[in-house]
């Protein structure tokens, strides 16, 4: 093991993402690189002892198959720690009086971790303290921005890392090796060759539990706004030199910065509904209205759907849409990439020509390109025939490789803050369009598939 443990600080160690995220990320990443040294500060406004939190990480690690001596390290060293106030001069002499280097963790909404971070600005913090920030990173551009150049006080650019955990998904970066990787595809990258690109994040699962944090930033700011964005923008990119920074960021940057609505038009070009009362997978779901916390009057959409245009030589032309919604008939997240048509069929050949169609499933993880053949009956009748393989699971979690990097400092898979700003810039004009209510929220049934 390390001669120095690594201290990760989380703060707001109380709320769901510790517990259902981080902690079972880590232990995934214990388990495939055992020699890690670990210790994990849980900081939190509630009260636990150090007991009750170790116990938590035994748990939620030995889940996750963590090595026993491994395990033992980790929860033997961690502690608990109450606060009155997530910034100010005692978070500063909790992180000072720690021996090693340091991860401020905020596993906290946006509003929270500005105050936080407004807190810390004057504060004496070590040098080498590293802050990893949960996305969405502010509320809408301004809020962004404003973050930002908070962050930019308690530390350079090099030290901190945005979290976004779909850049963590082995299929997500996938997506680098089959464009760039394969002649066959790469030619044929471009609106040429391409239709339309669809970018869709379903799920079964209804709020759970989630409104105080949910009802104030929807499916658009939930899922939209960070996580299909940045997939878009590896999907669309140049080709880079290197799979490194800054290559990586700069590009998705150039694209997101080409990037606008379909038409201009955030009334045309965006669609939003919440779900009402309904059954998924046989089980009854309420309104989203009538689920505990909702406040009805917020109108917060379930469903959020945008369509984009990248305007550059590549792209111009295409749409892409973006979907994500909850409470649906299946939980699918896949990118689905749609080729033209053949110009030319010859006589002879019945049937139409089928599409060609490129899936990367997220969930599950598949590839998929359909292809058109002939049938096996009619010889000269065309058919659709998909060559398919299923894509393995890695043994690392989404926030075991961004928490992996995070600790060593590898900004590969960290958000950038020009890159956060712009993806705020892109649906400005929708979110000031839903919120004045020029888009109407319609509905669906939960469990509906859409």
């Amino acid at each position: 093991m390390s001669a120095q443990p690594i201290n990760f600080v989380i703060l707001g160690a109380s709320g769901d993402l510790a517990s259902r995220l981080l902690l079972p990320g880590l232990g995934t990443l214990l388990a495939t690189n055992g020699d890690r040294h670990v210790r994990v500060i849980g900081v939190a406004r509630s009260e636990k002892s150090d007991a009750e939190w170790q116990d938590l990480i035994r748990t939620v690690l030995g889940e996750q198959e963590c090595g026993r001596a491994a395990l033992q390290q980790v929860a033997e060293s961690s502690r608990w720690v109450q606060v009155e106030d997530y910034g100010g001069a005692e978070l500063a002499a909790l992180l000072n009086d720690l021996d090693g280097p340091s991860v401020l963790y905020f596993a906290l909404p946006p509003a929270a971790t500005e105050q936080a971070c407004e807190g810390l600005c004057g504060q004496d913090l070590p040098d080498d303290l590293v802050l990893a920030l949960e996305k969405p990173f502010g509320n809408d551009l301004e809020g962004a921005r404003r973050l930002n150049a908070l962050v930019a006080e308690l530390a350079p650019e090099e030290r901190v890392f945005r979290v976004d955990h779909f850049l963590g998904k082995n299929t997500v970066l996938n997506v680098l090796g089959v464009r760039f990787a394969n002649l066959l595809l790469e030619t044929a990258w471009n609106a040429d060759r391409i239709e339309r690109i669809e970018i869709v994040a379903d799920e079964t699962l209804a709020l759970e539990g989630r409104a105080g944090y949910y009802d104030n930033a929807g499916a658009l700011i939930d899922m939209v706004q960070s996580h299909l964005l940045l997939v878009m923008s590896l999907v669309t990119m140049e080709e880079p030199a290197r799979i490194a920074t800054p290559e990586l960021p700069d590009l998705m940057l150039h694209t997101l910065r080409s990037t606008h609505l379909w038409g201009d038009d955030p009334i045309e070009a965006s669609k939003r509904a919440r779900y009402i009362e309904g059954e998924v997978d046989g089980k009854r779901v309420p309104a989203y209205v009538d689920e505990e916390g909702v406040d009805a009057d917020r109108n917060t959409e379930t469903l959020a759907e945008v369509t984009l245009e990248v305007r550059n030589q590549r792209w111009a032309g295409v749409p892409i849409l973006l979907r994500s919604g909850k409470a649906l008939a299946e939980d699918r997240s896949t990118i689905t990439v749609r080729f033209r048509p053949v110009r030319h069929l010859p006589e002879g050949l019945e049937g139409g020509c089928p599409e060609n169609v490129l899936t990367i499933g997220m969930t599950p993880q598949r590839i998929a390109l359909s292809l058109a053949t002939n049938t096996d009956t009619q010889r000269l009748r065309l058919s659709t025939t998909e060559l398919g393989a299923e894509l393995g699971e890695s043994p690392l979690r989404p926030y075991g490789e961004i928490l992996g990097r995070i600790f060593d400092r590898d900004h590969l898979l960290s958000v950038r803050g020009d890159v956060a700003e712009e993806c705020w810039r892109i649906l400005e004009p929708v979110i000031e369009a839903w919120r004045s209510d020029r888009v109407p929220l319609e509905e669906y049934a939960a469990g509906a598939a859409i």
